[in-house]
């Protein structure tokens, strides 16, 4: 595969390989591609954890209906009798 990344790209590849971050343009391209996927990684799981923060506060606030473990998997039982 060949990339054009552009004079400041390459110029910023070049000084990660002088100082020894990695040994080649193709390393560090993968780790740019890793430390990408890492922050997303991240920024997922903080918008999971946002997500569940006010889901909780809307529970805890009375504003969504709750149903115990045991009355789940009693209604569950009497689907699955049905079939």
């Amino acid at each position: 595969m060949n990339i054009n990344l552009g004079a400041p790209y390459e110029a910023a590849i070049k000084g990660i390989i002088e100082k020894g971050y990695a040994g080649s343009k193709t390393e560090v391209i993968r780790q740019a591609i890793l430390a990408y996927e890492r922050i997303i990684e991240e920024e997922e799981l903080v918008l999971v954890h946002k997500a569940v923060e006010i889901e909780m506060a809307d529970i805890e606030a009375g504003k969504c209906k709750t149903h115990s473990f045991e009355s789940i998997t009693s209604s569950l039982e009497c689907c699955d009798k049905e079939q």
